[in-house]
């Protein structure tokens, strides 16, 4: 039987945890605002440029070096396509039809996506009933959501839905593929992980949307900044260390956090306005990640 290890949540993870939920909840807010003046590709390349240089010099600064095996490479180059390239480009291309709050509630189905995949592709991550009843739950809250475009026909906000939720399907995938690089220190997965995006994103953003021919102004150029620095950088460093204090349950409950954040810019600041589906779609999923989680019902059944 497998052993588990509940770590305990003390003041600085939670601390830590908000933190981690506003830098991601941030981010589709930052795209939002980057999206006025530059395309999608140009805005994924970007924000990993930045987090590339930042992430490696703060690894060479440890007194790390980072590894020179094409082996090695290879395993990042792979995490870097499902972690970021791939759902970073969805989520961006998404947000131009979608808004962010919306495209951030969508996001949060990536744990729904993720214990059903482990099941088939993991031999100590089983499907429980909670986590049954959670998938259900969780995909119940995703077709509240885009019901009423699928039932009016397939527009372009529709298929921006399905492309933010297509992007949580491979962040569910790259959790899976990342246990490949637990041997490596954090910093250095993480830097390795976006370097080896950037170099991926390089030919597609300079041939698909020419950005040199872009024309920014200061907050499209302070969004990206943000959004490569703080949601990107920062946020991997932060995401390691609340692992390795707090564990990986704990860690999920960041999920419940980030589409709070990303609402409240969007509304509060960018005016975004959400249909009484949205959050109905919202509670579902949320409800489904708490029987996901286990905790809440554990809670119940020991106090009870």
């Amino acid at each position: 039987m497998r052993q588990t290890t509940q770590l305990t949540m003390t003041a600085k993870a939670w601390f830590l945890l908000i933190l981690l939920s506003v830098l991601w909840g941030g981010s589709f807010f930052f795209i939002e605002l980057t999206l006025r003046d530059l395309q999608p590709l140009t805005v994924v390349w970007g924000r990993v440029v930045l987090a590339a240089i930042a992430l490696t010099v703060f690894v060479y600064l440890q007194g790390h070096r980072m590894p020179s095996s094409p082996k090695v490479w290879r395993e990042f180059l792979v995490m870097g396509a499902l972690n970021n390239l791939i759902p970073f480009s969805l989520i961006s291309w998404g947000q131009v039809y979608i808004d962010s709050s919306l495209a951030a509630i969508l996001n949060a189905t990536t744990p729904v996506f993720a214990v059903v995949l482990a099941h088939f592709l993991t031999a100590d991550e089983r499907l429980t009933v909670n986590r049954i009843l959670g998938v259900v739950c969780g995909f119940c809250g995703v077709a509240v959501l885009v019901g009423t475009e699928v039932l009016g026909g397939l527009q372009l906000a529709g298929i921006g839905q399905f492309a933010v939720l297509l992007a949580a399907f491979f962040y569910a995938c790259a959790g899976i593929y990342g246990g490949r690089l637990r041997r490596f220190p954090a910093t250095i997965a993480a830097a390795g992980m976006v370097s080896g995006t950037a170099i991926m994103m390089a030919p597609l953003a300079l041939a698909v949307e020419r950005p040199w021919t872009a024309r920014p102004d200061l907050t499209s150029l302070g969004a990206l900044l943000a959004l490569g620095l703080f949601s990107t950088a920062i946020a991997y460093l932060l995401y390691f260390h609340i692992l390795a204090i707090a564990g990986t349950t704990n860690l999920l409950l960041v999920t419940f956090l980030i589409p709070l954040s990303a609402l409240l810019l969007g509304v509060l600041v960018l005016g975004e306005r959400l249909q009484w589906n949205a959050f109905a779609g919202m509670a579902l999923i949320f409800v489904g990640l708490a029987a996901i989680d286990g905790r809440l019902i554990q809670f119940k059944l020991e106090h009870s």
